[in-house]
């Protein structure tokens, strides 16, 4: 991806994070189905909860709120690579969500496959954490409030007589306009962590996984649904997956449903 194509994606995103919250329930269908979902999950009718949710996804709309919902209803009916997928869908759209953290934690508890994952670097877990800590529609509505109050508390510089309030303002709208361009760049940040992070979900029961994209290759270790797995490569019908623990592979694309 050119870097002009991921800055139009991240003003395109910082536009649709400080719209959607406004809108993505704006619309009395839309509320009704969310309700009418949530109404099904509350009665313990969990296959009609999804329904009922897919349809809101079907009709253009989703927010963390949505996967979620998804997830626990899957949950519910012991389909747990399905609840592991809306959950990390849901883990996507609010990465800082300790709800959602918690779920998916708990669901990997139920998982076959215990993987353990490689060391990192201190500073590298650390830059994760921090710009996963809000969501991009968090971060975009912070950006555009920080430049609004530094624009207003410049227009307070160019009016005020008083040095010292000149003096105040300008360096507060000076702030102001930084804070807004930092969490731009930290939004923009989160946007090329998911695009450079590529992951799956297995739903085959069981999954050979091999040395190469072909059937004759061989067989090197073995994964169970609900193991999230790294997207490498792809090559006619097959991925290159690596795990949480370093090692590498090739599966079919059949066998996983990409977050």
């Amino acid at each position: 991806m050119t870097l002009k194509m991921k800055f139009s994606k991240l003003i395109l995103l910082l536009f649709i994070g400080c719209v959607l919250p406004i809108l993505s329930f704006g619309t009395d269908d839309i509320q009704a189905l969310f309700a009418k979902g949530n109404g099904y999950y509350a009665k313990a009718q969990y296959k009609e909860a999804l329904n009922t949710y897919q349809q809101i996804l079907d009709d253009g709309y989703q927010s963390a709120a949505i996967y979620f919902n998804m997830g626990n209803a899957s949950y519910k009916t012991d389909d747990i690579p399905s609840a592991l997928l809306y959950y990390e869908k849901a883990h996507k759209l609010a990465p800082g969500d300790e709800d959602i953290n918690v779920n998916i934690r708990f669901a990997n508890l139920k998982t076959t496959d215990k993987i353990d994952e490689a060391p990192e670097f201190f500073l590298a877990n650390w830059w994760k954490a921090f710009i996963l800590s809000f969501s991009v529609s968090t971060l975009s509505t912070l950006s555009i409030l920080l430049v609004l109050l530094g624009s207003g508390v410049l227009i307070i510089y160019f009016f005020t007589n008083s040095v010292l309030v000149k003096k105040s303002s300008f360096y507060t709208s000076i702030l102001l306009f930084f804070l807004g361009i930092l969490t731009i760049f930290i939004a923009g940040m989160q946007i090329s962590y998911f695009d450079g992070h590529r992951q799956a979900i297995i739903f085959s029961s069981s999954v050979v996984v091999k040395s190469g994209p072909l059937e004759k290759s061989n067989g090197i270790f073995v994964l169970h649904d609900g193991t999230k797995v790294n997207i490498l490569d792809n090559s006619n019908g097959w991925l290159k997956i690596r795990l949480g623990n370093g090692n590498e592979g090739w599966i079919k694309t059949t066998d996983v449903k990409e977050i």
